[in-house]
């Protein structure tokens, strides 16, 4: 029961090292990046629909291709890590791929073209695994919506406001523009973007010339004041996304096992007398380094706990 007990971990890490040799092989990544790029070509020729009639059946089988295809990559990841499950659900790519991808086999999914159509879609944004700086932009989105709410409150209340001033004073004039609450946060939705801003003033200044004043502040809150304020919210997120994507490279290495170093120890004696070994001659040669760099003053004491001699004399009373 023991030796099966300790075999478990052995193979659970031979499997993760093998898968984990393929997923981080950048031949892997280029041919999947290279299916993702033909899977969106094919979504696109789909929108034809004389080439959808003509080819309907090949199109369906490259569909079952790439779900194939993309089915085997996800099972290669989760291979990876075997030894380390949970690690796999941390990552949050590999819980949008698995999503992407499982929900393809569900029935109910499977039997609505539209929802179906999205998850295909959904597939072209895992291109973003395997472009960096598109990676950065996408988190640092994420990371901006809380600050972009704020946003959006801040110029909601904003446009409600200048909408009731504008019904007050241009609704008789101008109900076109500003005959409802909605007509004028329409209006002024569109002039945030400074489209048709010199017809707005021209008609606004033969209605009254005070109205110059009601435009010049819209547009200096709404086009100056919080667009500035959201792109540096996007700003200050893409720079927080990109010094996380920093310390994650930095820490990659230190969380990969060194080169040379011992595998663990899994209650093999095999490997607890090869490591025994290894530790002897390292401690020879500790002890004749010492010796070389003071010569004349006679061998070194033995280490504490170690008799006269070093590994010999320990080998010999072990043989």
């Amino acid at each position: 029961m023991t030796d099966r007990t300790a075999r478990t971990p052995r193979r659970r890490q031979a499997v993760a090292g093998r898968c984990r040799e393929i997923t981080e092989a950048r031949w892997f990544a280029v041919l999947v990046f290279a299916l993702i790029l033909a899977n969106a070509a094919v979504l696109g020729i789909e929108t034809y629909s004389g080439l959808s009639d003509r080819w309907q059946q090949g199109l369906r089988t490259t569909e079952y291709a790439f779900l194939a295809a993309f089915t085997v990559e996800i099972l290669l990841r989760a291979g990876a890590h075997a030894d380390r499950p949970k690690d796999f659900f941390r990552d949050p790519w590999n819980l949008f791929d698995l999503v992407v991808v499982l929900s393809a086999f569900l029935p109910v999914i499977r039997e609505n073209g539209t929802v179906l159509r999205l998850l295909r879609l959904a597939r072209v944004l895992r291109a973003a695994r395997f472009l960096p700086q598109l990676r950065i932009i996408l988190v640092a989105v994420g990371r901006s919506l809380p600050g972009t709410a704020s946003f959006l409150l801040v110029g909601g209340l904003l446009l409600y406001l200048y909408a009731m001033v504008g019904w007050i004073c241009f609704s008789a004039e101008d109900p076109e523009h500003f005959g409802s609450l909605g007509r004028a946060v329409l209006t002024l939705f569109l002039l945030m973007t400074l489209d048709g801003l010199g017809d707005a003033v021209r008609a606004g200044l033969e209605i009254s010339r005070w109205s110059i004043l009601y435009y010049a502040s819209y547009v200096l809150l709404a086009s100056f004041v919080l667009v500035n304020v959201l792109i540096g919210v996007v700003i200050t997120s893409l720079d927080e996304a990109r010094s996380m994507e920093a310390d994650e490279d930095a820490a990659r290495p230190a969380e990969s096992p060194a080169a040379g170093a011992q595998p663990p120890y899994t209650g093999d004696p095999v490997l607890l007398r090869a490591r025994v070994a290894a530790a002897r001659r390292a401690l020879d040669d500790l002890e004749r380094a010492l010796a070389d760099t003071a010569p004349g003053t006679g061998p070194p004491d033995p280490l504490p706990g170690r008799p006269p001699g070093g590994s010999r004399t320990v080998a010999s009373s072990g043989g």
